[in-house]
């Protein structure tokens, strides 16, 4: 079986999750917030400069200062969201495929042709075959 493909935007966040010890919903609270997952290690550097919070720490205060609650209301992972969006992208697909076929069976009554699905457009003539 095949393995899905992660986008290179969310597989940024999937390494910067393992790296900094995040969470999942820590993950969401910072790409919701707006951050950088290449930058969040100069964000997290509590070890040697002692005044700066360690970086789940730093995600929940900026979220809750800037969104007025603590959490998420639904916390979704990066996998789960690379799913969402495949599969959104799949129906996107598919409705312009309809459209397509829709829109070619249109023309081809219009100008005497058949459709036949995936085939393209054949003649009247030719549909003896």
């Amino acid at each position: 079986m095949k393995k899905k493909r992660i986008p290179d935007g969310l597989r940024a966040w999937i390494e910067a999750r393992k790296r900094r010890h995040l969470s999942h919903a820590h993950v969401q609270m910072a790409r919701e917030l707006g951050m950088n997952p290449k930058k969040l290690g100069g964000l997290d550097n509590h070890r040697q400069e002692r005044w700066k919070l360690p970086l789940p720490v730093f995600i929940e205060e900026l979220y809750l200062k800037t969104f007025g609650r603590a959490r998420p209301e639904t916390v979704v992972s990066i996998e789960e969201r690379a799913r969402q969006q495949e599969k959104k992208r799949a129906e996107k697909r598919e409705a312009k495929l309809r459209r397509r076929e829709a829109a070619a069976a249109e023309v081809g009554a219009a100008a005497g042709t058949i459709v036949k699905s995936g085939l393209g457009l054949v003649s009247e003539d030719d549909s003896s075959s």
